[in-house]
């Protein structure tokens, strides 16, 4: 797809997740907002799948550790074809197999539990050494918050991917500078993020996770490092493109009323 095709596919799975949210009248659509451009680019340009076959062993994984934003990735994988667009209202009910947070067993297409935050990092470091022993040739892609970053775990992972050169793991970063509590700088605050994981001997980049190209050409440049993992550092926007969502920390985890919906479906229709 080209960048416009990913730019549009993004701001359609925002509008999906609205209405989910709004249907099963629950969940965090603020989060999955500053994500968005890049779940497109990794599930329908970059990422090794095949939707007709989930647990294909030579796929690429990817892992959501901020697993509250399900709904984004739930979007993606009915539009990717992994099961069907009737799924998504019954996000968070006993009809329903989409989980309110990320569940493997449950709904196809998903490579881990997660959600218990700051876990990522490590699961994915752990498939992506499993990965290397069988001679697969794929990567391992996990994305976390910010406010999540203050999970010590994420730390220990850090040090144990840089210490196995595992270069077939790329995290990102989803810098929006908000966590459930308020902002991240004014919190337990890990900032500056870039020169953290430079010093954990990371390979690092620093992009705007909003520009597909941008997304594209780093995900690029990360492939070819094979001697020590990589973050890229997206700069985002919580809530981006939702005019009542934007850097809105209350809508971390609220259900959007019918009117909201139809404003969202608005503000995104020259959009898609």
């Amino acid at each position: 797809m080209t960048d416009n095709e990913l730019k549009r596919m993004a701001n359609r799975l925002r509008l999906d997740v609205v209405e989910t949210v709004h249907a099963a009248g629950d969940g965090h659509p603020g989060p999955c907002m500053s994500v968005a451009d890049l779940v497109s680019v990794l599930y329908f340009e970059e990422m090794r799948l095949n939707p007709k076959e989930p647990g294909w062993r030579e796929r690429d994984r990817f892992i959501l550790s901020k697993g509250h934003a399900c709904p984004i990735l739930y979007a993606a994988l009915a539009r990717r074809g992994f099961f069907g667009l009737e799924e998504l209202p019954k996000l968070r009910s006993l009809e329903g197999m989409l989980q309110g947070h990320p569940d493997m067993h449950k709904t196809p297409g998903i490579d881990s539990v997660s959600g218990s935050l700051g876990n990522g990092v490590a699961i994915g470091l752990g498939m992506a050494l499993g990965l290397r022993q069988q001679d697969i040739d794929s990567y391992v892609y996990v994305a976390v918050g910010d406010g999540e970053m203050n999970e010590g775990v994420i730390w220990e992972a850090a040090m144990a991917a840089a210490w196995h050169k595992a270069g077939n793991l790329i995290v990102f970063g989803d810098c929006n500078n908000e966590q459930s509590g308020g902002r991240c700088t004014e919190m337990t605050s890990l900032y500056p993020v870039y020169e953290k994981w430079e010093a954990f001997h990371w390979h690092v980049q620093r992009i705007d996770g909003h520009n597909i190209s941008e997304i594209r050409g780093a995900i690029d440049v990360a492939r070819k490092v094979k001697d020590r993992p990589s973050f890229i550092e997206m700069k985002t926007v919580k809530g981006k493109n939702i005019p009542y969502m934007e850097d809105n920390n209350a809508w971390h985890k609220r259900t959007p009323t019918g009117e909201e919906v139809e404003t969202a479906r608005k503000a995104l229709e020259g959009l898609l």
